[in-house]
């Protein structure tokens, strides 16, 4: 099975969360639903700190090892 993809991981959780908050599943596909977007969850939680690590890394391997917020984390929108 070929590694799904983090964007394509978030739409298919949006279209979960707008399925499940429409309130119109039976429970048994509203429990199946629940727990598949927990495992996207899990694979976009776990594909963000993949990123974040490759990213100290970088930082470190340049001596860049002061990391700062985006701009947009600081409250100035880009």
């Amino acid at each position: 099975m070929a590694k799904e993809k983090f964007e394509d991981a978030m739409d298919k959780l949006e279209t979960i969360v707008r399925e499940m908050e429409a309130g119109q599943m039976p429970l048994d596909s509203a429990l199946k639903s629940f727990e598949e977007g927990i495992r996207l969850i899990r694979l976009c939680q776990a594909k963000l700190d993949d990123t974040q690590r490759r990213v100290d890394q970088l930082l470190e391997k340049n001596d860049q090892t002061d990391t700062r917020p985006f701009a947009h984390e600081e409250g100035h929108e880009s």
